[in-house]
């Protein structure tokens, strides 16, 4: 299955970027590394596989930049941390000048699994974002509670349901994301939520497919409930400016064709 979809790709010379925010994560980034590679490798097309060290303290940034020698669709960069949020917009913006055609995201922890992706991929002419489910999380009942909590707020705050907001396993047209990242403030924390709340206002084609979601595979997640309430309370700040600023933009395409 694989190959069929590999062979359609490069008659279309379609190119993929793969974005990976990593911080810290020297335990798990040589198999993620394994993992996602070959996708780029089998899609061809001068893909790349573009893993962003957010200002790492321990061997992860070393690790990519090692295994990067000999994978040249591999992309090692490091930069000041700044959050996962705002790490995941530099992925974004980069892939884009880059000319990537598709961007595909998911996380540095090895809960996802890359034999799912194919099935995205299958589907990629069909949508302008396809997004994976977590329906049946193992990463701990806080994490699900916040995803519901999270969604909740999405209704009250934009009007819209979002089915799972702020997952990291996600394919987008890149020219639809290139139109939706420009209304993104500048190192926003939930920038995929944001995404997903903005296709979901747009009323963009967008699909959800069921997905696997492990425990984390190793090391130490850098993000505990205080700091996810510190992040959920500037977001719901955020939340509103950013609605302020739709409802003007809607208000002003309105008068624009009357």
């Amino acid at each position: 299955m694989e190959s069929e979809y590999t062979n359609n790709s490069n008659l279309l010379n379609e190119k993929l970027y793969i974005i990976i925010p990593a911080y810290n994560e020297e335990e798990n980034i040589r198999q993620v590394i394994e993992d996602w590679y070959g996708v780029v490798e089998k899609i061809g097309n001068d893909s790349k596989l573009v893993i962003i060290d957010d200002g790492s303290k321990d061997n992860t940034y070393r690790i990519v930049k090692e295994y990067s020698k000999n994978r040249p669709q591999l992309k090692a960069i490091t930069k000041e941390n700044s959050g996962h949020g705002a790490t995941l917009l530099f992925g974004y913006n980069y892939a884009i000048n880059e000319g990537a055609d598709y961007v595909f995201q998911t996380d540095s922890d090895g809960q996802t699994l890359t034999e799912e992706f194919w099935n995205f991929w299958e589907e990629r002419n069909e949508y302008d974002m396809i997004i994976g489910h977590r329906n049946d999380r193992k990463d701990g009942l806080s994490r699900i509670f916040v995803t519901k909590t999270l969604k909740l707020v999405i209704k009250l705050c934009f009007g819209v349901t979002v089915t799972d907001a702020n997952t990291p396993f996600r394919l987008m047209r890149t020219e639809e994301l290139k139109k939706q990242i420009k209304k993104i403030p500048e190192n926003f924390n939930l920038s995929n939520v944001i995404i997903s709340v903005l296709y979901a206002k747009e009323g963009l084609k967008v699909k959800y497919i069921p997905i696997t979601f492990r425990p984390r595979q190793g090391g130490k997640n850098s993000i505990n409930l205080k700091k996810i309430f510190k992040i959920g309370m500037q977001a719901v700040k955020d939340f509103r400016k950013i609605n302020k600023a739709i409802k003007e933009t809607e208000v002003n395409e309105k008068n624009k064709k009357n």
